[in-house]
């Protein structure tokens, strides 16, 4: 399976990246996992909210394919326990989904053409967090949903 982290913007704060980092060279060789950081829309500031979710799902697309699973990371998506988590990730495995799109918007959220794309959309929690902590948390999920699917001690119930 191969999963993939679609974000826009850059994490430009060393210490998250560097934990960003140290989850990424966990995950198994086999998930084959990337990250894609999508720049910043330039002169952002003078474009309406609209204008900027437009932009950003160009950018988005660009980089899906028609076959991906495609999960919006959004605070109005299903909240799910670590156990819950790795299940689903499990069973779209079992459904021989080939590859998962996991995307992080930008500061407005994403445009209705991507909200129509998207085949589920999930939230980390009802708090509201940076794009770049979010980031983090993902690919820790992901790290654990691997432990917990394999058994390994990582994860205490």
């Amino acid at each position: 399976m191969n999963i993939t982290l679609i974000c826009i913007g850059r994490t430009d704060e060393k210490p998250l990246e560097e934990l960003i980092q140290k989850y990424e060279k966990r995950l198994p060789s086999h998930w084959n996992f990337q990250r894609m950081e999508i720049p910043d829309i330039k002169n952002r500031k003078n474009l309406s909210e609209s204008q900027q979710k437009e932009k950003e799902a160009e950018l988005i697309f660009s980089k899906l394919n028609n076959s991906d699973y495609v999960i919006l990371l959004d605070e109005k998506g299903k909240q799910l326990s670590s156990s819950a988590f790795a299940g689903e990730l499990q069973s779209l495995m079992n459904q021989s989904i080939k590859q998962i799109a996991f995307v992080i918007g930008g500061p407005y959220g994403f445009s209705d053409e991507v909200y129509k794309r998207a085949n589920r959309k999930l939230s980390l929690s009802e708090m509201t967090f940076t794009h770049q902590m979010v980031r983090l948390f993902l690919i820790e999920q992901i790290y654990r949903a691997f432990a917990i699917l394999q058994g390994k001690p990582y994860h205490h119930e």
